[in-house]
């Protein structure tokens, strides 16, 4: 303990009574040690406080408070930190739990590509998607606005619909589902024909739907699917996949018929509901097994008022959804 200069030391029993024997003035200057002690300490301390004197490190840890960055400091970590037996919530259990198990049966590892015919956007990009693209055979616009009823649904509105019914149709049986282009993104028009096309391609998916509505004259009513023709010229080649498109889509159009009640098209296909074509490019320039399907025509009053129906637009898409299940093996 150090004394201030400016304080005397306290005389110790010795100097008070010498003649004492040496072993009792031991013992009485130990008794006044104790007894001063104590007295002496608090003087100090309060010597301290009052003076301001002494270094920070040599004052009591009570009287150095931290500095408030060193506290703020102190509480992050400590609230980001917590020790080992801290009590784990139930969401953080979960989160750290074992993943979910992969998809299983026979679907697992299966990819469609559901392609939303047209775009929402594509009437005011006329420009963007009057642009020619090549599609094997010929040159085509890259997109066209598609059709729409008499009252103004627009075919680009059904088909975005049922294409996202039948994607949750098709995941809750395990398939893995990717869209060409979905509503509500930052795409304001298209895809091109034969970007929508590379998309499945590049999926190497198992099978290829693109969902359209047809928009002939009156009276002419029913479904139908579309199958690629044989086509080899340029960057089109569907040698691989003419066979398998014609089973997918004969799985197709007999499952829509029997979800929707909907007859095969009355005004083309010969009432099978199945039509050839080689000038399309989503079909030639596909490397997958790839449909069209014209769920219905869309001037046709009886037809239309089915297509605006949501009720049969989640038909439609079971029915799409059973004949590809059925095409992939499910």
């Amino acid at each position: 303990m150090r004394y201030d200069d400016s304080s005397p030391a306290p005389e110790s029993r010795d100097s008070i009574d010498p003649d004492r024997p040496w072993y009792t003035r031991r013992s009485t200057l130990a008794v006044a040690v104790a007894v001063l002690a104590p007295t002496l300490l608090a003087g100090w301390v309060l010597t301290q406080v009052v003076t301001g004197t002494g270094t920070d490190a040599k004052r009591p840890a009570a009287l150095s408070p931290l500095p408030a960055s060193h506290t703020a400091a102190g509480d992050a970590k400590s609230s980001a930190s917590p020790s080992p037996s801290a009590s784990v919530s139930p969401q953080a259990s979960a989160s750290t739990s074992a993943p979910a198990a992969p998809a299983r049966g026979p679907l697992a590892g299966k990819t469609v590509v559901i392609d939303p015919g047209h775009n929402t956007g594509n009437f005011k990009h006329t420009d963007e998607i009057d642009r020619q693209v090549d599609i094997g055979t010929n040159r085509k616009e890259c997109d066209t606005t598609g059709t729409t009823t008499n009252s103004g649904y627009m075919e680009a509105e059904f088909t975005m619909d049922v294409s996202r019914r039948l994607r949750a149709v098709l995941e809750e049986r395990g398939v893995k589902v990717v869209l060409t282009h979905e509503a509500g993104t930052a795409r304001p028009w298209g895809p091109c024909i034969d970007e929508r096309a590379r998309i499945g391609n590049e999926a190497r998916a198992d099978a290829v739907v693109s969902v359209h509505a047809d928009g002939v004259s009156a009276g002419n009513r029913g479904y139908h699917v579309i199958l690629p023709a044989r086509v080899k010229a340029g960057g089109a080649d569907t040698a691989a996949i003419v066979g398998p498109s014609r089973q997918l889509g004969e799985r197709i159009g007999s499952n829509f018929s029997r979800a929707t009640g909907s007859a095969p098209a009355n005004y083309l296909g010969s009432g099978t509901g199945l039509v050839v074509r080689d000038d399309l490019g989503g079909l030639n320039l596909s490397t997958r097994p790839k449909v069209f399907i014209e769920c219905g025509n869309m001037r046709d009053g009886k037809d239309a008022a089915q297509l605006m129906s949501a009720e049969w637009r989640q038909k439609a898409a079971q029915g799409i959804a059973d004949g590809i299940v059925g095409f992939l093996g499910g």
